[in-house]
């Protein structure tokens, strides 16, 4: 599931280097935490938050196939 995410924001700003994908297992939960550049936030979180919604959406359908749970933050660049 992180390389899900990962390829995904990748794919999405325009400076590929600056993504980060955390993964926290805890038994059947898995927590992602995503940080990208301060330029690209728009860009993965999308209008109203549609691409960010979309890809948790993803997320959980892949989740649901392994039998896990799981959610994803996006953590403001510093």
């Amino acid at each position: 599931m992180k390389d899900l995410i990962d390829f995904i924001a990748r794919s999405l700003v325009d400076d590929p280097t600056q993504v980060k994908v955390q993964e926290l297992v805890k038994r059947n939960t898995v927590r992602l935490r995503l940080q990208v550049a301060k330029e690209d936030m728009g860009r993965v979180i999308g209008k109203g938050g549609r691409v960010a919604n979309a890809m948790r959406t993803l997320l959980n359908v892949a989740a649901t196939q392994t039998g896990k749970h799981v959610s994803l933050d996006i953590d403001e660049p510093q």
